[in-house]
């Protein structure tokens, strides 16, 4: 499914019933009905059935066929909505008591990746919280882009954000668009598809040419204060997460991908204490 199908499908009204809802992710998993019926152990008939509301699924046939399509928690509960059962999942802050401990491992993460920046976002990239070395590589960018909520792809393509300081703004922004894209494909999240749109409206120099055979990741290389920090980034999520809040976090870690910058990011931890 390209993006302008996924925005139409999104943009159009939701369908009520549960087996319009299982058909719209299994055919946005690409996956015919025996497909399907095999994974779930169930036969071809039996989901034909459900799917054309000749038949009522179970509440645990409902999570089955979820998980077999990987859908997102937040829309299994749709999905267990719309078959007449209560949601599953619950969607915490990360202030509730009960994801204490998932705080302090995601502060721990955070803390321990200094003198490096490293953030975490939501599932519409908007900052959650982040280490005290991302705020310094942001200095002089306007207040209205840096308000909450901060969305950390707008303020990587803004004309007044990191783009004029991003160094190769052509092959990191065709990144990070291909990365959006895939969540689009996977979630058919509307705001997500809004999200994708509106960035793909900047206009980005075009690619020079193919990535070097000698680089083992695309770098994020950054002008600040003089210098060109480059840096890989890595991408870290829940394992097995039951929580709406926890599936959709993601903490997004920025190694020095030379010296130069592995000093420089010395010296301004050592500057902040």
């Amino acid at each position: 499914m390209n993006a302008h199908a996924a925005t139409a499908r999104a943009e159009r009204t939701q369908p009520l019933h549960i087996g319009d809802h299982l058909r719209e992710w299994r055919q946005r998993r690409h996956l015919s009905q025996l497909d399907l019926a095999s994974d779930a152990e169930i036969s071809a008939r039996h989901l034909s059935f459900v799917e054309t509301g000749r038949a009522a699924p179970s509440r645990e046939m409902v999570l089955k066929l979820a998980e077999r399509l990987e859908v997102p928690l937040r829309e299994r509960n749709v999905l267990l909505v719309a078959a007449g059962f209560a949601p599953a999942f619950p969607q915490r802050s990360l202030d509730d008591p009960a994801l204490k401990s998932a705080r302090q491992a995601i502060d721990l993460v955070l803390k321990a990746h200094e003198p490096n920046p490293a953030l975490a976002y939501d599932r519409h990239w908007n900052l959650v919280t982040a280490n005290r070395m991302v705020a310094p590589l942001l200095e002089g960018l306007p207040p209205h882009l840096l308000r909450h909520p901060l969305n950390v792809m707008r303020l990587a393509f803004h004309p007044e954000g990191l783009a004029p300081r991003t160094v190769n703004l052509a092959e990191w922004s065709a990144h990070l668009l291909e990365r959006l894209h895939r969540q689009c494909e996977a979630t058919a999240d509307p705001e997500l598809l809004k999200l994708y749109q509106e960035l793909k409206a900047y206009r980005m120099p075009a690619r020079s040419g193919p990535i070097s055979a000698d680089n083992v990741a695309i770098p994020f290389k950054l002008r600040h204060n003089g210098d060109v920090l480059s840096f890989i980034s890595t991408t870290m999520v829940f394992g097995t997460p039951v929580d709406i809040t926890l599936q959709e976090l993601a903490l997004e870690t920025f190694f020095p991908a030379d010296d130069l910058t592995a000093d420089r990011m010395r010296q301004i931890a050592a500057g902040l204490t």
